[in-house]
């Protein structure tokens, strides 16, 4: 009898599984690389940045004809260079944060021999002040504190009050009463 009644849940719980859903129709959650995992949490995400910032600034000042030496000093080490195609050097930038979406643009370069062929730059490469604002994730909310009076509400500021008397200062008054202090170069246990 005692095995019967053992078995009973279990019997109940096999049984209350018929009746659930099969696994195709359940919703699918969100993986953990998704917005949020069970709709509720967002997990971190590590900011990754690779490559070369490359702005409109700093692509104008390079011109055809320039020497490699010249290139690389004006726009950095390019990320790719092949040895199999010594003439091209690919300038990549990509940038993923957490709340914004990922960047990526490519500027490559093509020499002859040793000097600059063209630069291949895409319509959308921002210009300094541009990318700065694009990345900045701090956007203050537009309310500023006010951080001083104007002279009309100085003027309507009621006026200081003067006591007729001086304050008396620390110095003066000595220690504060109750505060009993042993004098500085008196023996441990000596008593005084």
């Amino acid at each position: 009898m005692r095995p019967l009644l053992a078995s009973l849940p279990l019997i109940a719980l096999l049984g209350g599984c018929s009746y659930l859903p099969t696994w195709d129709s359940l919703p699918s959650l969100p993986s953990v690389t998704g917005e949020k995992v069970l709709g509720v949490l967002t997990p971190y995400r590590v900011e990754v940045v690779q490559g070369n910032v490359l702005t409109k600034e700093m692509v104008a000042r390079v011109k055809p004809g320039m020497p490699k030496a010249q290139v690389r000093d004006l726009l950095g080490s390019p990320l790719l260079t092949d040895i199999f195609h010594e003439s091209r050097w690919d300038y990549v930038f990509t940038i993923r944060r957490q709340g914004a979406a990922p960047q990526q643009r490519l500027v490559i370069a093509q020499f002859d021999g040793d000097k600059l062929k063209s630069l291949d730059v895409p319509d959308d490469l921002p210009a300094e002040n541009d990318f700065v604002a694009a990345i900045n994730t701090f956007k203050p909310d537009g309310k500023q504190p006010k951080l001083e009076l104007s002279e009309a509400e100085r003027g309507a500021l009621p006026p200081p009050k003067r006591s007729a008397e001086a304050a008396p200062t620390a110095a003066a008054e000595g220690p504060a009463p109750g505060r009993v202090y042993p004098p500085l170069d008196a023996k441990p246990g000596t008593g005084s």
